[in-house]
């Protein structure tokens, strides 16, 4: 069998399955995304390893796999930003820079004292804080565009506070790498933030002054799905931009880029044709990629309690970080958790780091292991938590409208108000 031939029986077989598991999920009240994730596990290397078995033998068809798989978390980013209002997001730019910040620090600075009271090793331990200080906020994304509630107050701080979240840990990672190797400069790391500072300000320059009139200039002209196209170009230049001039992640560029889209008219005719590309084809194969790019049976039963400690401080530094920046932000006490539950997953981010960290010598293979599984328990516990809480939320909101008749303002903000469904 040839490789084509291997990679659209792979693809058919992993897209049915995705949707699958996704309908199961719902059917037992839980998100999508968390059968996706699910089944990732169960066909990957951790149980039946089905992209090695004889059928796909003979091709690595993984790096191709990883590759679409990429695309679909951009995708993903570019949908959520495509449903914001940038001036709603900016309302909440108080929450963002609080629940950032916190959520950052939080559980880089309890990461880093657990990891030295253990190993008392100063540079591993300071270097595990550090990715459990990283977010991957495209999971509590998706999870919220399900539960109906991304265009909230929640959904707004929640992605605002991941683009500091994604600035700051970027440029924490700066500084401790220049400080082990023995050459720290000041002028490095103002340029690290110099760097991000300018492609934030120059895609937003330019997505805010240019891209609505390009993309009505597009839109008049006979090309089929031109504002598409356009939007995909967009997307992946932004993308690129951000990791190879803002030194950031590709995720923040494809949100910016979205943000930007999500101005134009023609965003409702950009709607249709994006999120069907996406949820059809990519974004099913990013999550349940998550599953198949890691092996369970790597972990290592003697770092147990490592790993619990680990596990416990990654879930609570981010609750009680980020949760206490929104709740200093403004926030009620239920956003608050909300929002620090969305912070919770480490996802790819948390990974780059790590393995950052091993190739710098910086960190061991062993400890790495530990990564892996707090990664592995934080991206899968995140929906489930998000719904539960969310429901909470809601729960709350109906008992307060019907004893006073009508929902308090700030049950008022956080009611869903998109129709719309992604999966």
């Amino acid at each position: 069998m040839t490789p084509f031939l291997q990679l659209i029986l792979l693809l058919a077989v992993l897209l049915f399955l995705s949707k699958l598991a996704g309908y199961i999920s719902t059917r037992l009240h839980q998100p999508a995304v968390l059968g996706e994730l699910m089944v990732g596990l169960l066909i990957g290397p951790s149980l039946l390893d089905l992209p090695h078995q004889p059928i796909f033998a003979g091709h690595d068809l993984s790096v191709v796999l990883h590759d679409l798989a990429e695309i679909g978390v951009l995708l993903l980013m570019f949908v959520a930003g495509l449903e914001l209002n940038v001036r709603d997001l900016a309302r909440s730019s108080k929450v963002s820079v609080l629940a950032g910040t916190l959520g950052v620090f939080f559980p880089v600075l309890l990461g880093s004292l657990a990891s030295w009271l253990i190993s008392r090793d100063l540079q591993e331990a300071v270097f595990i804080g550090l990715t459990l200080g990283a977010t991957s906020v495209s999971i509590s994304a998706q999870t919220l565009i399900e539960l109906r509630a991304l265009r909230t107050r929640v959904g707004f701080g929640l992605l605002g506070s991941a683009v500091f979240d994604d600035v700051l840990v970027i440029l924490l990672m700066s500084v401790v790498v220049a400080i082990f190797s023995g050459g720290a400069r000041l002028i490095d790391i103002l340029w690290d933030l110099a760097k991000m500072a300018l492609f934030l300000s120059g895609s937003v320059a330019l997505g805010w002054l240019l891209l609505p009139k390009l993309v009505h200039k597009v839109s008049r002209l006979p090309i089929s799905q031109g504002v598409l196209t356009l939007s995909l170009v967009v997307l992946f230049t932004y993308g690129a931009a951000a990791e190879l001039l803002g030194g950031m992640a590709a995720i923040t560029g494809a949100f910016i880029a979205g943000l930007m889209f999500g101005r134009s008219p023609e965003r409702e005719q950009l709607e249709d044709g994006i999120s069907a590309l996406s949820y059809g084809l990519f974004v099913p194969l990013f999550f349940i990629n998550i599953g198949l790019s890691v092996n369970v049976r790597d972990l290592r039963l003697d770092d147990f309690w490592f790993t619990l400690v680990i596990l416990i401080v990654a879930v609570l530094g981010k609750l009680l970080g980020s949760g206490l920046g929104a709740w200093w932000g403004g926030f009620t006490l239920r956003e608050s958790l909300l929002l620090g539950a969305g912070m919770v997953s480490r996802g790819e981010v948390g990974l780059i780091i790590a393995t950052i960290g091993v190739m710098e010598g910086f960190m061991s293979e062993k400890h790495f292991s530990v990564i892996v599984a707090m990664v592995i328990f934080t991206t899968l516990i995140t929906p489930p938590l998000l719904r539960y809480l969310h429901q909470k939320q809601l729960q709350e909101a109906k008992a307060l409208a019907e004893k006073t008749g009508s929902l308090a303002p700030e049950m008022l903000e956080s009611t869903p108000v998109v129709d719309k469904e992604s999966i």
